[in-house]
């Protein structure tokens, strides 16, 4: 197993806060903190709840910290931080951390060395953590304090009457429900007894949040302590579920648990590159209603995006081989079709689906036409065509925010106060990148749309259909490179749209004229896509993935920082993308063959260096601009991790 402990931070609190941890349900529900131990984010707990799976994210359990008594020796092994203060510091008795199948840490004090491994239930709202205690001079107690918050995932808790502070305490089991509307909570801790307390705790600071310019400080509730006494050579095993955990064994479950994971990696050395990638897709992977699945666009705060979906789950699903989870999502998705489009958002709590996108229903097809060569399943690809066709024929009609087919059969999308596209940063009434008009992207995803329908078609035997939908494509791909090229810069522009006194084509440097020469059908001669990867290369390309503005552009924004307006005005005005590389190296591989290998594998190596770096093991949403490129966004992303899994296995860029 490959351990991430290092010694030289040991003791480190700004650096072990830095360093995070995520363990997930397959329900949308998640467990997550720092490795210090304090949580940064208001979306930090032990145990955050899917109650709606995978919405209605509700935090249960903030906290469990942990105190070794040791005769009259009290040893904190949990951390807070506080306005002007860290206490307690329990991050200097962390000796050792690793984040292999499980988040695993090791303390040692007054001769005590415990080892804590906490692992998440797959499909169900159930957290486990087992302690172990390695060496011991003698008995001693531990008890655990539990903070409890009970509030949407999104908020904040503040001190109030309204919680309840009652609960029961039988056999090793404590149950309570705060609020009325809230999930039970249930914690087994077998051989404890509790002693009561209830009171609050106040002003927590969440360093994360303060960052973002968001609310940062919170009150939790303590309903009172565990003790229990161990010794050397002692195991205990605790559940902490929103369901009546008696006669459920934590080490069952923890056992249960490792053994369904590593069945998902069984093709990959333990440890290797690929083993810890495949663990990290498996975390996105959630239920849909009965018997249908999602993928959660990122951890913490994302729920499952249509875009986001489509794009990772070539990656997730299908070098993974899980092809039946690959299917129940496509079938989610294609459930939910509406007027020629499948929906950009799921809300968090079964509110009717968003549709405010122009490229997550052209992605559908590229993922099913992804899934249909990883699997040659025709006959499922034949019971989809009819919704495919529907969204053609809606395009042509026009469909929501005035999304259709111009005389020149490329599509035009836009609407005031509207974000159709992936650069969709929007803060209040400001729209940051609009991109009204014909884009290069949705451009290049329906040209392949029309290509994908016509090659199924084919592979049916279906000829006149596949002729007439190889025909359409031909004209767009025609009317294509006429519109699109820019002949000063030897690049495409972004995007078209009709002035006031003439047609206007934006000219910005961005990535998305990459999907003209990475999607399975080219749009170009080889020479202009050869000038295209070129400008991608020169103007976009960093270490950790591709920036969305060239360095160069007035409206460059080097880091990703501050309040949500700063934020989200530099979301896709020079911020890093790693999920592009995965576009990047299909144009690399695509244009130059199997000479570029080497170029991509050193692309692929030195970005793999990340999975030590932020959310261990996993691949963060975003980077800055400028060096060093400091990780931000969201801990966890689908298509981040998804597009670097596909492309490593799909053009064997590492060794296994």
């Amino acid at each position: 197993m490959k351990s991430n402990s290092d010694l030289s931070i040991s003791g480190n609190f700004e650096r072990l806060r830095q360093l995070e941890w995520l363990e997930t349900n397959g329900l949308g529900g998640y467990a997550s903190s720092t490795f210090s131990g304090a949580n940064t984010r208001r979306y930090h707990a032990l145990l955050v709840a899917a109650t709606n799976p995978p919405g209605g994210r509700t935090v249960m359990l903030s906290k469990l910290d942990e105190t070794l008594v040791v005769g009259d020796q009290r040893i904190e092994l949990g951390t807070n931080q506080y306005p002007g203060a860290v206490h307690p510091q329990g991050f200097r008795f962390l000796k050792d951390f690793q984040r292999n199948i499980f988040p695993e840490f090791t303390y040692e004090a007054a001769g005590i060395v415990i080892k804590k491994t906490i692992a998440a239930i797959d499909g169900e709202n159930t957290i486990v953590i087992v302690y172990k205690v390695i060496s011991a001079p003698s008995k001693f107690k531990l008890e655990l304090l539990p903070l409890c918050s009970s509030r949407d995932h999104h908020g904040i808790c503040s001190a109030n009457d309204s919680l309840y502070t009652g609960y029961l305490f039988d056999d090793g089991v404590f149950q309570t429900k705060n609020y009325q509307d809230s999930p039970e909570l249930f914690i087994s801790i077998p051989g404890s007894v509790f002693i009561s307390s209830q009171q609050w705790y106040y002003n927590f600071e969440y360093a994360l949040e303060a960052e973002r310019g968001l609310s940062y400080r919170e009150d939790l509730f303590n309903h009172g302590k565990f003790e229990l006494t161990l010794e050397q050579g002692a195991s205990i095993g605790i559940v902490i579920s929103t369901s009546d955990p008696r006669g459920r064994d934590a080490a069952q479950l923890l056992h249960r648990e490792e053994k369904r994971r590593e069945a998902l990696c069984r093709r990959f050395p333990t440890g290797s590159p690929l083993h810890r990638l495949s663990l990290a897709a498996d975390q996105f992977i959630v239920r849909r209603g009965t018997d249908l699945k999602s993928v959660i666009a990122g951890y913490p705060w994302f729920g499952d995006w249509g875009r986001d979906t489509m794009i990772a789950l070539p990656g997730i699903c299908l070098t993974t081989e899980r092809f039946e989870d690959a299917r129940k999502i496509i079938l989610a998705f294609a459930e939910n079709e509406s007027e020629g489009m499948i929906p950009n958002r799921f809300p968090d709590h079964g509110e009717q689906p968003e549709y405010n996108s122009a490229d997550a229903t052209l992605w559908f097809f590229v993922a099913i036409y992804k899934y249909y060569t990883a699997t040659n399943d025709i006959r499922f690809v034949r019971n989809l065509l009819p919704v495919l066709e529907d969204i053609v024929e809606h395009h042509y009609k026009g469909t929501r925010y005035n999304i259709r087919v111009d005389k020149d059969e490329l599509i035009h999308a836009g609407q005031e106060g509207v974000q159709l596209t992936w650069m969709d940063a929007r803060v209040e009434n400001w729209v940051v990148t609009p991109r009204m008009g014909k884009t290069v992207e949705i451009n290049a995803l329906w040209y392949n749309a029309l290509k994908i329908l016509s090659e199924l078609f084919r592979a049916l035997d279906q000829l006149s259909e596949a002729d007439e939908y190889g025909r359409r494509a031909a004209l767009v791909k025609s009317s294509f490179e006429t519109t699109f090229w820019n002949n000063e810069k030897k690049c495409l522009f972004d995007f078209i749209y009709d002035g006031p006194d003439e047609l206007v084509k934006n000219d910005d440097v961005r990535p998305n004229q990459l999907y003209a020469i990475s999607l399975p059908f080219i749009l170009l001669p080889k020479d202009k896509a050869q000038k295209v990867l070129k400008i991608v290369t020169d103007k976009l390309l960093t270490p950790v993935g591709l920036r969305s503005l060239s360095r160069d552009h007035v409206d460059y924004k080097p880091f990703y920082r501050g309040d949500v307006w700063h934020r989200d005005g530099a979301y896709h005005q020079g911020t890093v993308w790693s999920y592009l590389l995965g576009a990047y190296i299909d144009a690399l591989m695509q244009i130059k063959g199997p000479k570029a290998k080497p170029e991509a594998t050193r692309i692929v190596t030195t970005f793999l260096s990340h999975l030590e770096e932020t959310c261990i093991g996993t691949i963060s949403e975003i980077f800055d601009g400028d060096a060093p490129h400091h990780p931000r966004g969201c801990m966890a992303q689908a298509w981040s991790v998804g597009e670097l899994l596909r492309v490593c296995i799909a053009y064997e860029l590492l060794n296994q």
